[in-house]
């Protein structure tokens, strides 16, 4: 199963056959909103607007654990996340997509882990996106005839505040490439969730570092948002179709993970906290919730 996570001004899709917004519960806390399910080129897919529709939730207000959960009680597999960004570099101006490799997490008030005291686990985030799944989303928008930069650092502030102009300088000689609200931990507990995860970053404006900046106007992002989200739509139409003839197991190790992360031996596990995991670490736990 395919599973889209729509950003600022992507709040659903089309070309959906049969369909259905369905509610899914998680132990975790409360879903942004329902998710969207159905069919495109004979694959099920999942789509769920990060904010809610109507984007009634800023960044430190989505319950990104009960997101992730919910998508992979749905049985989402592969998971493609869509973003709104500021750009800290001149080439990478308002309407580029970036399909980022890397993250530097500067978030500081979210959960962050499935895991906890009694069940401990540490996954590795070297290479944070599936570049399988990569390699589908540049298939996917070059058939939808939008370009993408592959490769990009994406810098993971707390928000909802912008940058200071310090720290977009700061950044910026970290060797960053965008930056966002919203793609941690989100990429974590994907990575936890053992779902292939990759994401886009759609650029809106230039970060505050950009002698330009001041003269933006807010009429200019929404226009930049909304062709944004209408090339988005054109990349998700073609996505499922490159997911025909999925390798299983993952050549990159994304559906594994597990197998060496938990420390935490059987006999000392919280067995409360080992039914809470039941749908995102039910395959190494023995147990679905």
């Amino acid at each position: 199963m395919l599973g889209i996570v729509g950003g600022s001004g992507l709040y659903a899709i089309d070309g959906l056959a049969a369909p259905r917004w369905v509610s899914v519960d998680s132990p975790f806390g409360r879903v942004s909103d329902q998710i969207l399910t159905g069919r495109i080129d004979g694959i099920d897919v999942a789509f769920l607007p990060r904010h809610g529709r109507g984007h009634k939730l800023g960044p430190g207000d989505i319950d990104y654990r009960a997101n992730i959960d919910a998508l992979k009680r749905l049985g989402v597999t592969d998971l493609v996340s869509f973003s709104a960004c500021g750009s800290f570099r001149e080439e990478l101006a308002p309407g580029v997509f970036v399909l980022v490799d890397q993250f530097i997490d500067r978030t500081f008030a979210r959960a962050k882990t499935f895991f906890g005291p009694g069940l401990v686990a540490h996954v590795s985030m070297a290479h944070p996106v599936c570049r399988r799944l990569g390699d589908t989303v540049l298939a996917a928008a070059a058939a939808a005839g939008v370009a993408v930069r592959r490769g990009g650092t994406y810098l993971a502030m707390e928000g909802p505040q912008f940058s200071s102009l310090a720290e977009s300088n700061l950044y910026r000689s970290w060797d960053c490439d965008v930056i966002g609200m919203t793609n941690m931990p989100e990429a974590k507990l994907a990575r936890e969730a053992e779902i292939c995860y990759a994401t886009v970053a759609m650029v809106t404006d230039f970060d505050c570092w950009h002698p330009d900046h001041d003269h933006v106007q807010v009429a200019d992002i929404v226009r930049v948002l909304g062709a944004n989200a209408d090339r988005a739509r054109g990349v998700v139409a073609r996505l499922p179709g490159g997911l025909a003839g999925r390798p299983h197991p993952c050549p990159h190790g994304c559906d594994r993970v597990l197998d060496t992360a938990i420390v935490t031996p059987p006999e000392a596990r919280d067995p409360v906290l080992a039914a809470k995991l039941g749908a995102v670490a039910g395959r190494i736990l023995g147990a679905r919730a």
